[in-house]
């Protein structure tokens, strides 16, 4: 069951703000209107007001009365038709000093007029706001004297702001009524199309996901990489981080990541299988590559990587072990089945033909292995040699020195490396002849800075479309097809430039395989 906690739902929460949008937007046009209305009633009634006084102030009669005391009585039928005829709440008239002669309202009467900043008293009329009221002043020339003899005012009241509103509430209630239905469907369809591209989940719920996902992410030992549509990454956690030597690459396409041809092959899915074999950094990485598709959409990638560093290392281990056993087996064979000549010759008397087949033996052992020791003077890879002879004659197949054959003593750094990749090459060329009658040439020398290995076989040699793939990638299923140990390729691979060295096969009457290694290490990337 979801839960969507106190704050609702994702509907409810849209709609919720959106109705608060609309309530603020109507607001802001409601201040805005009324602000308008004030402006526009503002303008309106100040001609108006000025209108009104102009014309009273022009009257001719108006000019003879204000300047005759006696006469003031007779001042108020002027104000009061100039007032009810234009709407003005007052008109009023006073006398030069400002003293109110008449107005609608008897409290101002005998009062001063209010004139605030009015020039009228400088004989100019004036428009302007007093006390929230439009007012105009205009000055009285007297008839004969053609001097100012009083004031004439115009005064209309302004309307409050909750006076507009209400008489603009129905307008605005309907305003109100149809921004709440568009906000209500809006709001609608507005959820509709996010929980349609949140498949139906709530924020609450997604932060939950993601918050879950990136614990077990960052959790599992296993390596995981996300990729989208356009070979980007979206996610990779801590393990694979550590086993690719990444940084923060979130947003980086795998392109631009540095990786082998062999890696992205695989994160790109030009590769295909299970539980592809790569290399990284010393690393043998076992890569598995699943699509992410989405009603029949494809969305991305996942990419999972397992450390399998320490397994093939014990594996290699452990065909070390079998090979030595295998050349122990194949030396006991031989030497029983010359331990059964000895004891035959023996019973047949035949004791000179002992002798010859002993002395025989002996030579043919001694020769070897004299011919080795005296060539190879690193004790390691003379030994590997002495033994791999075992093996190949127990196969049928020749194990010879190339004529410029000859290696120094190397630091053990190097033979250990020189060890690697000659086994592995030897087993190669062992696995690729399986007839009798075959050879294998080995010729290790020292050439300028580094040591040259070449192992040649007399085999069906490797066919062309993969022989540079098999290094390229480091190990294919082809290889395999073809009797190639594609892993002690990859080994062999990954040896050689780990050094700064290189590795290359072509055909040139079997399979030629050229290994360098430099006396010392270069630092690559």
């Amino acid at each position: 069951m979801r839960d969507v906690g106190k704050k609702g739902s994702l509907a409810r929460q849209l709609l919720a703000l959106q109705l608060t949008i609309v309530v603020v937007l109507l607001a802001a046009v409601a201040a805005v209107a009324v602000a308008q209305v004030e402006d526009t009633f503002s303008a309106t009634e100040s001609r108006r007001m000025l209108g009104i006084a102009e014309d009273v102030a022009a009257n001719p009669s108006l000019r003879v009365m204000i300047a005759d005391p006696k006469q003031h009585l007779r001042l108020a039928p002027f104000a009061t038709s100039a007032q009810v005829a234009s709407g003005a709440e007052v008109v009023a008239i006073a006398r030069i000093d400002g003293t109110v002669l008449t107005s609608q309202r008897p409290s101002e009467i005998g009062a001063p007029l209010a004139l605030a900043d009015s020039t009228v008293t400088e004989g100019r009329a004036w428009v302007g706001e007093i006390d929230g009221a439009v007012v105009a002043h205009v000055p009285v020339i007297g008839q004969t004297s053609h001097e100012l003899v009083g004031y004439v005012a115009a005064r209309k009241q302004l309307p409050g702001f909750w006076t507009i509103l209400t008489e603009s509430f129905p307008r605005l209630l309907g305003l109100l009524g149809l921004a709440c239905a568009l906000g209500i469907a809006g709001s609608l369809s507005v959820t509709w199309w996010v929980k349609r591209q949140t498949l139906g989940l709530e924020p609450a719920e997604i932060a939950g996901l993601v918050e879950h996902c990136e614990a077990m992410l960052h959790g599992i030992h296993e390596g995981v990489v996300g990729l989208d549509q356009q070979q980007r990454i979206t996610l990779v956690n801590d393990q694979a981080r550590a086993l690719l030597s990444l940084g923060d690459v979130v947003g980086s396409s795998v392109h631009d990541l540095g990786l082998n041809d062999r890696i992205l092959d695989v994160f790109t899915g030009r590769a295909e299988g299970t539980d592809l074999i790569g290399l990284r950094r010393g690393r043998v990485l076992i890569m598995n590559r699943t699509p992410i598709r989405w009603d029949q959409r494809t969305l991305g990638a996942v990419i999972t990587l397992r450390d399998r560093t320490e397994l093939m290392q014990l594996r290699d281990q452990l065909t070390e072990n079998r090979n030595t056993t295998d050349t122990l087996r194949a030396q006991a064979h031989e030497f029983s089945n010359r331990l059964h000549t000895i004891a035959g010759l023996i019973e047949l008397g035949e004791y000179d033909e002992v002798r010859r087949f002993v002395e025989l033996v002996s030579a043919g052992r001694d020769q070897w292995q004299a011919e080795v020791t005296g060539r190879i003077g690193d004790p390691a890879v003379a030994a590997l040699l002495i033994a791999k002879a075992s093996r190949a004659a127990e196969q049928g197949v020749g194990l010879r020195l190339a004529a410029a054959t000859a290696l120094p003593e190397v630091d053990d750094a190097l033979s250990a490396d020189l060890v690697t990749v000659l086994g592995n090459l030897v087993d190669n060329a062992l696995d690729a002849l399986h007839g009798p009658a075959g050879w294998i040439e080995v010729e290790l020398r020292r050439v300028g800075a580094e040591v040259r290995v070449v192992v040649r076989d007399s085999g069906p040699g490797i066919a062309p479309d993969i022989a540079e793939e098999v290094f390229r990638h480091g190990f294919t299923t082809k290889a395999a097809e073809q009797g190639l140990r594609g892993l002690g390729l990859a080994i062999i691979r990954q040896t050689c430039v780990r050094r700064g060295g290189s590795v290359s096969v072509h055909n040139a009457e079997g399979a030629v395989f050229t290994a360098t290694l430099p006396l010392t290490p270069v630092a690559r990337r």
